[in-house]
């Protein structure tokens, strides 16, 4: 059982360290970013005045995947004040729902009012390709937890939050709009999340297919969870690393899902530079 007063103290601490790690003068920001699989590069192209190792946060977790590099940045995204991390965590890598999403209830209590996600994800949608990205807008999860168990923290949001719109409707027309404007290929579809870490097998995809999924990842679906407990607007975005059609499915391995984000990167780059500046003028403003 969650020892729940534990949690919250454990949340403040790691929101007061990152707090006393914002450089002077600059204003918590607005906008948090989670970086997927392999969609780390984004921070290359983020102003970092402050890189926090996650072991360095108290009671933060650490990763174990390979591809996420671990960090927490803090800085400016072409002007906006934002909080960006650089790999998430997994169930698969052993951790709890309250772990893995443990970094958005800090976010959420440093003030951050909007959570830009990213992930790496199977398209088994056959209109979709290798390389393409696809808006989420709306999920199923199939992981067989839910990180909103245990006591509720009224303070943090509601014993029964609302799901009806998940992923904020006024970012996917912003996003679908930047998409147009930089003539990029944006897929829209229904984002469903497995525990893993293994790929699926040709009935599954089946299965998953015929249930209403466009793509299938193993992230992602906590942390929206816990983000509209907070009533942080969220807006996500898979890169489709994979096609997972059974009739002709391939093996693939981590090196391919690798290879097809950082061939989509540029594209998922350019777009949430896009939404992060017009979001960051309007909250200035």
């Amino acid at each position: 059982m969650l020892d729940i007063q534990q949690y919250q103290q454990h949340v403040s601490q790691a929101a007061a360290y990152i707090r006393e790690a914002l450089p002077p003068g600059m204003p918590a920001p607005a906008i948090g970013i989670i970086l997927g699989t392999g969609l780390g590069r984004l921070a290359d192209v983020i102003e970092a005045e402050q890189t926090l190792p996650y072991g360095a946060i108290p009671h933060f977790p650490t990763s174990t995947v390979e591809s996420h590099d671990g960090r927490l940045l803090i800085g400016h995204l072409d002007g906006v004040p934002v909080l960006a991390m650089q790999g998430r965590f997994h169930l698969y890598e052993g951790y709890s729902a309250h772990d893995i999403t443990f970094p958005v209830r800090v976010m959420g209590l440093l003030g951050i009012n909007t959570l830009l996600i990213s992930n790496a994800a199977g398209g088994m949608n056959t209109h979709f390709r290798r390389g393409d990205l696809m808006l989420i807008t709306d999920h199923i999860n199939l992981q067989g937890i839910n990180p909103l168990e245990g006591p509720n923290v009224e303070a943090w949001g509601p014993r029964f939050p609302d799901m009806s719109e998940p992923y904020d409707p006024a970012l996917r027309a912003l996003t679908k709009q930047k998409a147009l404007d930089h003539g990029i290929r944006l897929q829209e579809g229904v984002y469903l999340a497995v525990l893993g870490p293994n790929m699926e097998t040709k009935a599954e995809y089946r299965f998953l297919r015929q249930i209403g999924a466009d793509v299938v990842g193993m992230s992602t679906i906590p942390e929206v969870l816990v983000a509209r407990h907070m009533n942080l607007r969220v807006m996500a975005m898979s890169v489709i690393t994979d096609e997972c059609f059974p009739d002709a499915l391939d093996p693939v391995s981590l090196d391919d899902v690798l290879a097809a984000a950082g061939e989509a990167e540029p594209k998922l780059t350019t777009l949430t530079r896009a939404v992060v500046s017009d979001v960051g003028t309007s909250v200035a403003a």
